[in-house]
């Protein structure tokens, strides 16, 4: 599969049930901006999908909203059920495989005032929307994708001091500030948690994978992990691949398929992370720009698991689209190489479709194959959208 990917909360805008909406809103909020109509995908749905297959592109990553599919608990919208329906019977269509991601990292804002992983009853309150979903897109739905990024919280755990680093003393005033906003004594949002719930979110995997395939058995249930090329230090490889990585990669080993998203290299020194030297180019983001991590990334996750892989996510920061049409190209060059050696991979879905809301730096970095105008939302497709067109059309 060669594909683009989206998010909900990220393009559709005005998502107002999410807990990351409500961290937007409050005072004190770590975001740079909110999120407000994002692209209006919630409306332009339709356009986007068609971009996918103006592309020539086969499978288009997008996730369901669970704040919008059951914005109480207990309570099930059929209408926004049949949206996410429509979307997906609309990719296959037009010959395009969806691949549905559950939760990409938003949660109702009722499930993370009753303490979000924290509460005991979070991998059955998962696993009931999971099954409610399957229920209605099943049908439509080959590829599942439960949680995006769910290491994410200890990778940070890692690289930085949870106590002393003033970012995350900001987080920890924001989450309190939508304690409040809801009436309750915590609020918790696992991707800006320590991570201290890694149990009951790998148990919500479990629930929810063994939910959906109740439901729809032929289809194929993953994770997908954020995996950087990590080098450096023996020991410090060692240690935080056992710390960020193996607790998920060792639940994965049980599921149809591992995800991949890589956007870099990290290397670690006995003292923690080595900055990039002064020479390498960068990237929006500041990051080193290294296309060639993605098959080192996707060679590791096969061989820690034994799954086949499905880059779920990859791409580059670019406030000049050149940069990006030359990433492109690279790392599809390191997938094919690891790939040559024998490391079965699903797909390829380049992040992102649309340059779009990007969490806590709003609009700020520019991710996407379509440029996308903040007051009118028209879209505009990039010179890298087609650099990756013609090099999935000569594999035709």
């Amino acid at each position: 599969m060669w594909g683009a990917a989206t998010a909900g909360h990220q393009v559709e805008g005005n998502n107002i049930n999410a807990d990351i909406w409500l961290l937007e809103q409050v005072s004190g909020t770590s975001f740079v901006a909110p999120s407000g109509d994002a692209c209006d995908s919630l409306n332009r749905w339709r356009e986007d999908v068609a971009l996918v297959s103006a592309l020539g592109l086969n499978a288009y990553r997008f996730s369901v909203e669970w704040s919008r599919i059951e914005p109480a608990e207990g309570q099930f919208s059929a209408a926004w059920l049949d949206h996410y329906a429509r979307i997906a019977a609309a990719c296959r269509a037009q010959g395009i495989a969806p691949v549905l991601t559950l939760s990409h990292f938003t949660s109702p804002r009722w499930f993370s005032a009753a303490g979000g992983w924290g509460n005991d009853n979070a991998p059955r309150q998962f696993a009931r929307f999971a099954g409610r979903v399957a229920a209605r897109m099943g049908e439509f739905v080959d590829h599942v994708v439960t949680f995006n990024e769910p290491n994410l919280p200890l990778m940070g755990r890692w690289i930085a001091t949870p106590i002393a680093d003033p970012a995350r003393r900001s987080l920890d005033a924001m989450m309190s500030g939508a304690a409040r906003a809801c009436g309750s004594d915590r609020f918790a949002v696992w991707v800006y948690s320590r991570g201290d719930d890694l149990p009951r979110l790998l148990a919500g995997h479990r629930a929810a994978r063994a939910a959906w395939k109740a439901v729809a058995p032929a289809s194929l249930v993953g994770m997908s992990l954020a995996i950087p090329e990590t080098t450096g230090d023996a020991r410090a490889v060692a240690a935080y691949r056992d710390h960020a990585e193996h607790p998920f990669l060792a639940v994965a080993r049980d599921d149809d398929f591992v995800g991949v998203q890589n956007y870099g290299r990290m290397v670690l020194g006995p003292d923690g992370v080595a900055p990039p030297p002064d020479t390498a180019e960068r990237t929006q983001s500041g990051d080193e720009y290294r296309p060639q991590s993605l098959g080192a990334a996707v060679a590791y996750a096969s061989a820690a698991t034994g799954r086949p892989v499905l880059v779920t996510e990859n791409g580059v920061a670019a406030a000049d689209d050149a940069q990006r049409a030359r990433f492109i190209p690279a790392a599809i060059a390191s997938l094919d190489t690891v790939r040559g050696q024998g490391v079965p991979v699903l797909g390829y879905c380049h992040w992102s479709l649309l340059d779009n809301f990007e969490w806590r730096r709003g609009y700020t970095q520019q991710f996407g194959l379509h440029a996308v105008d903040r007051r009118t939302f028209r879209r505009t497709v990039k010179p890298s959208a087609r650099v990756y067109a013609d090099i999935v059309a000569a594999r035709r």
